[in-house]
């Protein structure tokens, strides 16, 4: 039938398809209706069939009009849609590039070409008329949403549509340059904190007092009114800072050079006097900017001081600074109060559970069977939380010793019992540790988290407990065996007093942790050390824990004979990548370095026995290795450091390694220069 009516030369209306049905219909209806009048009255047939006639005419006519009308609308829109296709394609603000195969640019839209200024682009291939253009989109040819870049100082939006070979470009420059302008327009709160002003003063005359504190609001102020910062004294100490996020990269860019003018212009003065700070941004609230600042100084301060933490809330902390040892300015006052709260926090408890970090060394369980004896003290359970399975050489010589005092024997439990014995009254002590991932039990954690209390004498990081009840890190105190053993003076005389074995656990971790009163070392730890011999501590028996196999004893050696220098003032030990090596082996491997001239700084990477890939590091305190090891994901003092790195080889972390002392440590040797 189309092919019927196709051949016919049809008035223009029967070749729409719908018109035809129409007429068919109509034309069958009249015929009808004629054969019917016809039959009914000749005459009044013969009346009909003139109208009809009539009517057909008519009908034809209009019908070939609206035809006519009809094609003349659709060929009319056709060429408005085809001309304003051209037209956005020349006119529309988005840059269109179009290439073939071989990167030979076909066409470019008038929009795109005053970008390229006055060079040929189309018939020519975009790695030569644009190389720069060309390796963004190489590198982008798979990306199927927009993503913003900057090319030839504007900034774009674009688009690649690999199968079509078409790169959409928008400029959002103007966009671009406001949201940069509200971003730097926003307020950073900070708060600056003179770290050892009481210490330092204490002993001098009011004049010098007043002088030394004019001289350190004058640098600051100095300081403030060339950054365009407000400054506002609150107290002896401490400093409120106002200024923009703009104001803030522009310090930041300058690592923060106020610390280092008044660091060393206060030492030469014989008055070391450093600052802290925290500042941080990114957030509408002021009571909130506020909050996160006082967090930030404490996490400078927890650090050790001598540093600043710029954070915002739920991002990453930029830390700078912190590049010298901590000041002592721990007192007895302090150690009394933090004594005095532990001994109300444990009355408040049922029980109490004690967990050193995983794979203990003499510290943490020294620390931890120092714990269990002031909890004794105060009539509580204490239970020390451990997990027996392959501990290192002098902790199984401990945990033998052990078996001659049952009450301790009893106390020392299982991760899992532990979790089975824990309420909601309970209390958990983090000793030698702050970061929740690094205890014996993450879960015992997880049950007690509104009820931690952290006594640790590492620097403190960013991974901390979000809500602890009390915390007692001082970075300058040798060891957590050290800060416990001082609050023994401050408990019940009536209760049974510490013994033999526990005053020798303890006397071990100072000793381990100081390498023997060598680093770290201050006035109190002797005095710790002093009253732990006092109490019975065995210079024997201590020397029996700390005594190694003859396996560690080769294993150390042989560690040792694959020291490499890596810097006229640094040495690294790379260990094998399939054999498996103890981390306190390792330790005293790389402990070992620092004693040949010359060496300020080693390092070791090892497989540890847990299969993750160990970064053990030392320092005599010119280089900040902490820094370093928290550019690797772990953390320290400034003389010592650890990381554990899983799903990589040695050769690989090595490499890693030598990228971050690299970046932190002669970065800041070239600035030095400067």
């Amino acid at each position: 039938m189309k092919k019927f009516f196709s051949q016919m030369t049809l008035p223009p209306f029967l070749k729409n398809t719908r018109l035809r049905k129409i007429t068919i219909f109509i034309a069958i209806s009249l015929i009808l209706g004629l054969v019917i009048a016809f039959l009914y009255n000749f005459f009044i047939g013969i009346v009909l069939l003139l109208v009809a006639c009539l009517g057909l005419v008519y009908t034809i006519n209009t019908m070939n009009r609206v035809g006519e009308e009809s094609d003349k609308y659709i060929n009319d829109l056709s060429y408005q849609i085809m001309r304003g296709q051209q037209e956005s394609l020349l006119e529309m603000p988005i840059g269109i590039l179009i290439f073939n195969d071989e990167h030979v640019v076909e066409w470019i839209n008038p929009y795109l070409q005053p970008y390229f200024d006055s060079s040929e682009v189309v018939g020519y291939p975009l790695d030569h008329s644009a190389p720069d253009l060309f390796d963004i989109i190489q590198a982008n040819l798979d990306q199927t949403k927009p993503f913003e870049m900057t090319w030839r100082g504007h900034k774009f939006d674009m688009l690649v549509q690999k199968e079509y070979n078409t790169v959409y470009m928008m400029d959002i420059t103007h966009y671009a340059e406001i949201e940069s302008k509200y971003e730097n327009g926003k307020i950073a709160v900070g708060q600056i904190f003179l770290d050892n002003f009481d210490e330092i003063t204490q002993s001098m005359s009011d004049q010098d007092v007043s002088n030394l504190r004019n001289y350190i609001t004058n640098e600051l102020s100095s300081w403030a009114q060339e950054y365009g910062i407000f400054l506002k004294r609150i107290d002896a100490d401490h400093y409120f800072i106002l200024l923009y996020v703009s104001t803030l990269n522009q310090i930041e860019s300058d690592k923060f050079k106020i610390l280092d003018v008044i660091r060393e212009n206060t030492s030469k003065q014989n008055l070391p006097l450093t600052l802290s700070m925290g500042i941080s941004y990114d957030d509408n609230n002021l009571n909130n900017l506020a909050d996160q600042a006082q967090s930030n100084l404490d996490l400078a301060l927890g650090r050790g001081g001598d540093q600043v933490v710029v954070k915002a809330k739920d991002k990453e902390a930029r830390y700078y600074g912190g590049k010298t040892n901590p000041m002592e300015k721990r007192t007895r006052v302090r150690a009394r109060m933090i004594s005095h709260a532990l001994q109300e926090l444990m009355k408040e408890s049922d029980q109490i559970f004690v967990q050193g970090h995983a794979q203990p060394d003499m510290d943490a369980m020294g620390a931890a069977m120092g714990i269990r004896r002031i909890a004794q003290m105060n009539g509580k359970q204490c239970w020390i939380v451990m997990d027996e399975e392959e501990p290192h050489s002098d902790i199984k010589r401990l945990l033998n010793a052990i078996d001659d005092y049952p009450d301790i024997k009893e106390s020392i439990i299982t991760p899992d019992k532990a979790l089975k014995k824990a309420t909601d009254s309970s209390l958990l002590i983090m000793v030698d540790h702050s970061k929740p991932d690094m205890g014996v039990s993450g879960d015992l954690y997880k049950r007690l988290k509104n009820r931690v209390v952290i006594i640790d004498h590492h620097r403190r990081g960013e991974d901390f407990p979000e809500n602890p009840i009390l915390v007692y890190i001082e970075p300058y105190a040798s060891s957590a065996c050290e800060l416990i053993t001082e609050m023994f003076e401050y408990q019940s005389q009536d209760a049974d007093p510490i013994n033999q074995l526990e005053a020798t656990a303890m006397l071990s971790g100072i000793v381990v942790d100081t390498q023997s009163f060598t680093i770290r070392t201050g006035t109190r730890t002797f005095d710790a050390a002093s009253y732990l011999r006092s109490a019975g501590a065995n210079a024997d028996e201590m020397s029996d824990f700390m005594k190694e196999s003859v396996t560690n004893y080769m294993d150390r050696n042989h560690l040792i004979s694959m020291m490499e220098q890596i810097d006229e003032n640094m040495a690294l030990i790379t260990a094998e990548n399939d054999k498996e090596y103890d981390s306190v082996i390792a330790a005293q491997a790389v402990d070992s370095l620092l004693t040949i001239d010359g060496v300020e700084a080693s390092f070791i990477v090892f497989k540890r026995t847990n299969g993750n890939i160990g970064i053990s590091a030392r320092s005599n305190g010119n280089i900040n290795v902490q820094l370093i090891m928290e550019a690797l994901g772990g953390g320290g003092h400034l003389s010592a450091g650890a990381t554990q790195i899983p799903d990589e080889s040695v050769s690989e972390v090595k490499k890693t390694l030598l990228g971050a002392i690299n970046k932190i440590v002669n970065s800041d040797d070239e600035k030095a220069d400067k």
